[in-house]
């Protein structure tokens, strides 16, 4: 139902030859992109290459052109989506409202400051433009897009849509095959009947996913989703892994995340592992059987993963006796196997004197978390992302056999991890997709059940367009995942693309949370509404898997080289 007396403006919310006003638009950014590439080249480069100083004296300037990339991509993707979705028959007015809305904020933001967070806007100016360079900009079809496109009736009748297809999985068509949807729609009524009923309470009472969840998840082959079937696993493509992720995050990010570290220990193995190796742990992760966790980050090392100082001491049996510690670790005390970076070479102070470790331990309980002989830990209290936990550990003595170093060669653990990054910011974007779904989901419903001066929230224009802004920025980050996924998929490098999926998810997430709160108003600060947990949940995800201050820098360096 339209709100009242918008009927008559809302009927021409979408502009006409819109696909042919958005493919015109690409070009253009495309040509500013280049010329923002060669100015901060310019400026973060001495004698001709790129100085590690001049990029950090840079920083701003560089971590902007990272963001215009990732916002050209974004246009890129959502473009190719539209244009298959017509070929297709399947782009309808929602499909359409999405589409026009998002060219229409971005391509404002490119002219006008792009958002790289709250307070940090980015202009070309910024990366050293000028207003001849802007004047590319300036066309026929990108002036009615910013003008026109982006428009309170658009992002009103977009709402009502949403209104009336409350019942369906996502807000327009993803664009992934049939298989992939029924993988979809099996994983959204797993999360509604097992997950979203009880996630509030694991939340705010602290507590770890009960183990029964973790046995569902394996029988339905969450752990072995993209492990090759000759090792155990379903052999599926990452787009699975991104669509599997996204549900579960919807309900939860704890458990939209028990499959990371799965991803990550099957990753370390297929890349770098030895035949035996592989045979041994790829089915038992596979099944669940084994529950690993990833132990790389050490007290006052944060991102500079190549300056860590946990040592493995090699023994005349040829077995290793790590000894350091080692923080933030997710799940660390049930769990039966590490994936754990330590320096085996002590002459060395960066990457290359780094080894991989497949490290076994006992499971812990309540009682005694680490009962393995060498180990210690201690509970991290954290504000959300709370349903395995996160810990700190000591190892003093702590024994390794020889046989688990990984790929049976010292001084490749850096590189081995390295491999691994790509899988684990995708699997990162959708599960920040899944979290700024909530997100969309809480807000909406309680805009439309809470009743302010004799109407519902949802029929205030503030509002609305808070709840149509969530829809399209979900899609626009969806869509660059997918991306991701189907280059990886495909054998294509892809660390760009996931660290922009990865960039642009986390941003989304938070800014999804942050007004589904809003539109709760006080009732959102208190601890009862599973908005508090989501928000606290959103923030984790622009800081793990790589910060977005770090994950921007990554992309700039890989667009300057």
């Amino acid at each position: 139902m339209a709100h009242d007396g918008q009927d008559m403006t809302l009927a021409g919310a979408i502009l006409p030859d819109l696909l042919a006003l958005t493919g015109a638009a690409v070009a253009p950014v495309e040509h500013v992109f280049e010329a923002a590439r060669s100015s901060v080249r310019d400026m973060v480069s001495v004698d001709g290459r790129v100085s590690g100083a001049a990029l950090e004296a840079n920083q701003t300037a560089a971590h902007g052109l990272a963001w215009l990339a990732t916002y050209l991509e974004s246009l890129r993707q959502m473009q190719n989506w539209a244009t298959k979705m017509q070929a297709e028959g399947t782009f309808g007015e929602v499909e359409e409202l999405l589409h026009q809305i998002a060219f229409g904020e971005y391509l404002g933001q490119i002219r006008g400051g792009i958002l790289m967070n709250q307070g940090e806007i980015i202009r070309l100016h910024d990366l050293g433009l000028t207003a001849d360079d802007a004047a590319a900009l300036d066309t026929a079809e990108i002036n009615k897009l910013i003008a026109e496109a982006n428009s309170p009736a658009a992002r009103t009748r977009l709402v009502q849509l949403m209104e009336e297809q409350s019942a369906e999985i996502t807000v327009g068509k993803t664009g992934l095959d049939e298989e992939l949807e029924m993988i979809r729609e099996q994983f959204r009524r797993y999360t509604v009947d097992k997950v979203e009923p009880f996630a509030h309470e694991w939340h705010l009472k602290d507590e770890l996913i009960p183990m029964e969840v973790i046995e569902e998840l394996a029988e339905m082959g969450v752990f072995g989703l993209t492990i090759p079937e000759e090792y155990g696993g379903f052999g599926l493509s990452k787009a699975s892994m991104c669509v599997v992720s996204e549900e579960l995050s919807r309900g939860y990010i704890g458990v939209g995340s028990l499959g990371t570290r799965s991803e990550i220990a099957a990753e370390l193995i297929i890349a770098g592992g030895t035949e035996e190796q592989k045979q041994k742990w790829l089915p038992a992760l596979a099944s669940g059987e084994k529950l690993p966790t990833a132990v790389f980050t050490e007290p006052n090392t944060g991102s500079d993963l190549g300056s860590l100082r946990t040592r493995a001491v090699k023994d005349e049996n040829g077995d290793y006796t790590v000894t350091g510690n080692k923080t933030w670790i997710t799940h660390a005390a049930r769990t039966h196997v590490m994936t754990l970076l330590a320096r085996t070479d002590p002459n060395t102070s960066d990457y290359k004197g780094l080894s991989m470790f497949l490290a076994e331990k006992t499971p812990g309980d309540d009682a005694n978390p680490f009962p393995t002989e060498g180990m210690t830990g201690g509970e991290i209290e954290v504000l959300g992302y709370r349903g395995m936990k996160e810990y700190e550990l000591g190892f003093d003595g702590f024994k390794v056999k020889g046989e688990n170093l990984l790929g049976g060669e010292e001084g490749k653990g850096f590189k081995q991890l390295m491999e691994t990054f790509e899988s684990a910011r995708i699997q990162t974007a959708a599960r920040a997709i899944g979290v700024a779904q909530s997100a969309l989901d809480v807000g909406m419903k309680y805009a439309q059940d809470r009743k302010q001066f004799g109407k519902s929230l949802i029929a205030f224009p503030r509002v609305s367009g808070k709840l149509a802004m969530m829809a399209v920025e979900i899609m626009i980050a969806r869509q660059l995942t997918y991306f991701s996924a189907w280059e990886k998929d495909h054998g294509r490098r892809c660390d760009l693309e996931a660290g922009m999926a990865k960039l642009l998810g986390a941003r989304v997430a938070w800014a999804a949370a942050d007004n589904a709160l809003q539109i709760h108003g006080g009732n959102g600060f208190a601890l009862e509404y599973a908005v508090s947990r989501i928000l606290c949940d959103a923030r984790i995800l622009n800081i793990f898997e790589g910060a977005a201050e770090i994950q921007a820098q990554v992309i700039a360096r890989r667009l300057l080289a």
